[in-house]
């Protein structure tokens, strides 16, 4: 990945509901994004981003993957939904400030729907883990 994007670019969400602010890494199997929790954030309760927050993240780092491949083919950015979690674990939750760095691995790939696995972390701390499924609209 050579460019930086604006993650407005690759994902359909608009503020408030933006849970991504940058793409590190895009390839056909690996994802990785970050976000700074701010305080201000809509997912954002008590100080810390809210468990419903962190997979939200997930399924907008889903949605960067297959911007940045539409994109970069010259396709519009589609809209996802998540289609299920499996084994979605929310070990711990960000504090405001905080970075959350989050990675998909995609599994599989079939008649619109990505399987992948997930993780979020802040630092070396494992954030939440599992498998998410997204299906294309």
């Amino acid at each position: 990945m050579e460019n930086e994007y604006d993650i407005l670019t690759l994902i359909p969400q608009r503020p408030p509901m933006v849970m991504v602010d940058r793409l590190l890494h895009c390839d056909t199997v690996v994802t990785e994004t970050e976000l700074t929790v701010s305080k201000d954030n809509i997912m954002v309760e008590d100080g810390h981003m809210s468990a419903i927050g962190l997979i939200e993240n997930v399924a907008q780092t889903c949605a960067a993957r297959m911007g940045y491949i539409n994109l970069t083919s010259g396709k519009e950015v589609r809209v996802g939904v998540i289609g299920a979690l499996r084994d979605m674990t929310i070990h711990s939750l960000p504090e405001v400030g905080s970075t959350i760095k989050t990675r998909i691995e995609v599994s599989d790939e079939v008649f619109g729907m990505t399987l992948a696995q997930a993780e979020s972390r802040c630092g070396d701390m494992l954030l939440c883990s599992g498998t998410i499924k997204i299906a294309l609209l």
